[in-house]
């Protein structure tokens, strides 16, 4: 009885051993070099076939190999060894921090001047009276006055809404966060873009929301496609950056954002209208915001027109919806900085920020003119006014192989890994031209066209 019980044992333990000595192998020959980066893996069906173990123990191989970080998959192509020495976030999550790295990853645009002018402000900060209050804990969603400033402001954006549904927070993922937590619960699904801005993926996975992506077309998202998603998932709410998407750089047009209106309006789904690059923009259509004003939350700020470090945004959202966003501020940082906030606002009445967002808009087209030149000869996705660019690879490049080239000459950049939510993402990288001198932005660009160029030929 006893044998017969540990030959049974064994039988059920050995298909697991051999699933698990195949990922160490293989992890193990990655590891070593000895299946070097970029080499094409066996399809599914020929690793069960090699191996002698079922199709499914094939997949689940794959599988873990994937979440080790060690493979990728990817549609139409096959299974690729990755590139283990590039750094973790693919070049998103890394700021550059010595002084020689040209940073092509990160956008946080500045001017000459903007230095002086925060000199002055804080000297006239100084000497106002209003010192004191700025000491005390501030309203959950901001002073009444600031808020009202703030509304002003967004006339210019096409969205006129009245003070009350404004809530000040500390810049625009703070904002993100705000209304994940105030209006969605964990295992709620939200539609975005397959291509998307990567702060909206973290706040997902922070609030453990369920990401879907929307197949998209060259001027946008593919509505139909989200219709069809609202008609087998449970879908709770849609993000989209219709004005100036980050990274594809495209500005939905008047159509589109009614259909996504309609859309959300007969499937009962929030709208996260994310506006961040919105200023960069020439004449837009109104914001999705004005269309859909009953089941939109409409979130940008300053970091991008003014600076990055000056972390203040705002949420608007409607009045049945604003005592949730009250209380999410309240469960992350109470109130935001009122020192920033007062600054802000001082540039806003006295046309500062109007100023900054007109030459930022000038020096995003500078940007953009030089970036098209040097790969005018190479397929590229952009805004005639952005601060970024999006460089589909050729067919052999592999884009982790150029990140961790550039890197090493201290050029720091993105792959396509960061922005995708879909399981499979595309070879490409993309481009932030904001960050790196305006006079050194074409040396360092004619680099990363010279290394793609070389990995081309091999």
């Amino acid at each position: 009885m006893m044998t017969i019980y540990l030959l049974s044992w064994i039988q059920f333990i050995a298909p697991k051993n051999r699933y698990k000595t195949i990922v160490d192998i293989y992890a193990a020959n990655i590891r070593s070099g000895q299946l070097a980066a970029g080499e094409r893996l066996p399809t599914h069906r020929e690793l069960a076939k090699k191996e002698s173990i079922a199709l499914v123990t094939a997949s689940r191989v794959y599988l873990e190999l994937e979440e080790m970080g060690l493979i990728s998959g990817e549609i139409g192509r096959g299974t690729f060894v990755r590139e283990i020495g590039l750094p973790f976030g693919h070049g998103i999550d890394q700021i550059a921090t010595s002084t020689d790295m040209m940073d092509l990853s990160f956008n946080y645009p500045t001017l000459p001047n903007q230095t002086d002018l925060l000199r002055n402000s804080l000297r006239k900060l100084a000497s106002s009276g209003d010192l004191e209050s700025l000491l005390r804990y501030q309203p959950h969603a901001g002073r009444r006055h600031e808020r009202t400033i703030i509304a002003k402001h967004l006339l210019k954006r096409g969205l006129n809404v009245d003070a009350e549904q404004i809530s000040i927070v500390s810049g625009a993922q703070h904002g993100l966060a705000c209304t994940a937590i105030a209006l969605l619960n964990p295992g709620d699904v939200v539609a975005v873009d397959a291509l998307t801005y990567p702060g909206f993926k973290v706040v997902a996975e922070a609030h453990h929301l369920e990401i879907v992506p929307i197949p998209m077309t060259e001027q946008g998202p593919d509505l139909d496609a989200l219709l069809n998603l609202c008609q087998t998932r449970n879908i709770r709410a849609v993000y989209t950056m219709p004005t100036l998407h980050n990274p594809m750089g495209w500005v939905m047009c008047m159509e589109q954002r009614e259909k996504l209106a309609s859309i959300a309006k007969k499937q009962n789904l929030i709208i996260i209208e994310d506006a961040a690059y919105a200023y960069l923009a020439e004449n837009p259509p109104p914001p999705i915001a004005s269309l859909a004003t009953d089941n939109t939350i409409y979130v940008s700020g300053f970091s991008k027109n003014i600076a990055t470090g000056l972390r203040i945004g705002f949420v608007v959202t409607p009045l049945k919806w604003l005592s949730n966003i009250e209380r999410s501020i309240r469960a992350t940082t109470w109130n935001t900085p009122a020192l920033i906030t007062a600054i802000t606002c001082s540039w806003i009445e006295d046309g500062t920020v109007d100023l900054l967002e007109k030459e930022k808009h000038e020096d995003a087209k500078k940007r953009q003119a030089i970036a098209r030149e040097i790969f005018k000869e190479s397929p590229h996705i952009s805004h005639a006014s952005s601060y970024f660019l999006w460089l589909p690879l050729p067919e052999e490049v592999r884009a982790d192989k150029i990140v961790l080239a550039l890197a090493k000459l201290h050029i720091s950049i993105s792959t396509a890994e960061p922005f995708s939510t879909s399981e499979h993402f595309p070879q490409a990288i993309r481009l932030a031209l904001g960050s790196v001198e305006l006079q050194q932005l074409a040396p360092t660009l004619k680099i990363v066209k010279q290394v793609i160029d070389l990995h081309s030929d091999y």
